[in-house]
């Protein structure tokens, strides 16, 4: 006879007493009145479980909707096995693949010899619709690994065959959506009917799958142009079909055979050539009387740093003279930055630069005169001046660092052909497996979080907890530029997150379980858990890896 228990419930503010072994999902349908809300997953002691999940013991939990980003996340997931779902009957000869986030959604491709029409398309979101209308159950299972890739093989799911046996589980949960069977990289919703908004749409030769609108749930987003990012996504995924890495699984076989030097050095040398590109159309626009300044913008982690420099060197190979300076040296004094929502200070807003102070050095710059440049002191909070002076000489060009250099804001006093505007972000183009992508921004939370602790003193709970304000930021400070861009660096490292596994996961650990900042954390051991480690020993003093990790050859 089952005996009752009592849970907390962290919506409420209070215990809920009911019975062993009750879901989540029963426990939510009690409480429905009350929550105010309709849950699609929940916090179990803060780790993200989905409602499936029996309670047995004392426990404390939090019920999520899609407003939280796990809730969004797990609606996200959800629809992705519904379209494969759809996808396998309406086209049951095409691979699918789910390859990245551009433009508002997710961008899919069809292999194999189907031609991905728009007429293709329709089809497909109709037969969604479909399994949507008939409210299906997202059955999760759990099975010894070896039964599991008898049946993902079937399904000539073989990515995911390669994924299990490097990373070796005993046991792997998957799903089963009206007989067809799946993994993902987290939980799904509890049934197909709560998956009412959400488009296709055809894009590039195949489709996006867009999901809600942040601002109006009732309804997808507005379609965002993103050509550029787009071109900057594609170079990189050809460039991973050629090395023969396009997936975790292939990346592990590499680490597994000890080939891990080549690949490195591989990459290493993409990141050059592209550097060396851009470089190029620089010296050609400096060569017609242009392009005086050069802004390296990009979102947090990006490796913007890094890239300035290597830029600036291969700008020196075209006989120019680079001279650098850091938007961070034009903060305004501590007291007077402005604060985000929060009350936390709003370190990404434009408005903590003293833009007149900025505009007025590059004028007086251009003009050739010699200027006193500013110093911030992070830990004072204020600017400074130490004597540093900055004039351009002939030849000479100026290279700026920071979050706004796309913001025509920023430079707004300055000739527009007198800039050239290069966006730099780690646009990760490696999938765990074909339906499951690796999010840029968990690459560079992970980033964040090894330099953080490395050269900040900031524990990883203090950076995840901060993420959120850093990610709002972005959105309203950044991403709106990004097409602005005279050129596009993708900062991504097909090897990086192997590399950075042995660094993080001691960080993450360091997380208390009794913090909100525990089930993120504890997200991101577990995404870590399916790469292999890779030696930093390989990876050369110049790689832009290494401004996160440390070891490397130039001066931050």
């Amino acid at each position: 006879m089952k005996s009752n228990i009592k849970i907390y419930c962290a919506n409420l503010g209070e215990y809920i007493e009911v019975e062993g072994g009750t879901t989540l999902l029963e426990i939510s349908r009690q409480l429905a009145p009350r929550l105010g809300f309709e849950p699609i997953c929940a916090r179990v002691n803060n780790k993200n479980e989905a409602l499936a999940f029996p309670v047995f013991q004392p426990k404390k939990i939090e019920f999520l909707s899609i407003d939280n980003p796990s809730g969004e996340r797990t609606y996200i997931r959800s629809l992705c096995m519904v379209l494969y779902l759809a996808v396998s009957r309406v086209a049951p000869s095409a691979h699918l693949s789910i390859e990245h986030s551009i433009s508002k959604g997710y961008y899919c491709r069809l292999g194999g010899t189907v031609l991905c029409t728009p007429e293709l398309v329709q089809a497909i979101a109709d037969e969604m619709r479909s399994i949507v209308d008939r409210d299906l159950p997202f059955e999760r299972h759990e099975a010894l690994t070896d039964d599991v890739i008898s049946i993902f093989e079937k399904q000539g799911l073989d990515d995911k065959v390669e994924l299990l046996r490097t990373t070796h589980p005993i046991y792997t949960t998957y799903y089963k959506l009206d007989g067809l069977c799946d993994s993902y990289y987290g939980t799904l919703a509890p049934r197909t009917g709560m998956l009412r908004v959400w488009e296709l749409r055809p894009f590039k030769g195949g489709f996006l799958l867009v999901g809600f609108d942040h601002k109006n749930p009732d309804v997808p987003p507005q379609h965002l142009t993103q050509e550029k990012m787009y071109r900057a996504f594609t170079d990189y995924v050809d460039f991973n079909h050629i090395v023969g890495v396009s997936n975790v699984g292939q990346l592990n076989r590499i680490i597994e055979k000890r080939a891990t030097p080549d690949l490195v050095n591989v990459a290493e040398a993409l990141h050059e050539k592209a550097l060396a590109r851009i470089s190029d159309e620089i010296t050609r626009r400096y060569k017609e009387g242009g392009a005086r300044i050069v802004l390296i913008a990009g979102p947090s982690s990006s490796g913007k740093t890094t890239t300035t420099k290597r830029l600036g060197i291969q700008l020196m190979t075209n006989l120019l003279k680079p001279c650098l300076i850091s938007l961070d040296n034009y903060f305004v004094n501590r007291d007077c930055t402005p604060r985000d929502e929060t009350g936390d200070y709003d370190y990404e807003s434009l408005y903590a630069l003293d833009l007149e102070q900025f505009n007025r050095d590059l004028n007086d710059i251009l003009d050739g005169k010699e200027v006193q440049l500013p110093t911030y002191n992070f830990e004072q909070g204020r600017r400074q001046y130490k004597g540093n002076t900055l004039r351009l000489d002939e030849g000479s060009i100026l290279l700026i660092e920071g979050i706004h250099g796309l913001n025509p804001a920023l430079t707004a006093n300055i000739e527009e052909r007198m800039k050239f505007r290069v966006y730099v972000s780690a646009l990760t183009t490696i999938t765990i497996d074909s339906h499951n992508w690796i999010p840029t921004t968990d690459n560079r939370l992970l980033r964040r979080i090894i330099r953080d602790y490395k050269y900040r003193g900031t524990s990883a709970t203090e950076t995840i907890r901060r993420w959120p304000s850093v990610r709002r930021g972005e959105e309203k400070w950044i991403f709106p530029y990004q097409e602005n861009a005279d050129a596009t660096f993708n900062s991504a490292l097909l090897y990086e997150l192997g590399v950075m596994k042995d660094f993080a996961e001691p960080i993450l650990k360091k997380v208390p379980h009794d913090s909100v900042e525990y089930s993120e954390a504890y997200r991101l051991q577990k995404f870590l858990g399916y790469f292999l480690p890779i030696d930093l020993r390989y990876i050369p003093s110049t790689s832009l890896l290494r401004e996160f990790l440390g070891g490397s050859s130039f001066k931050y």
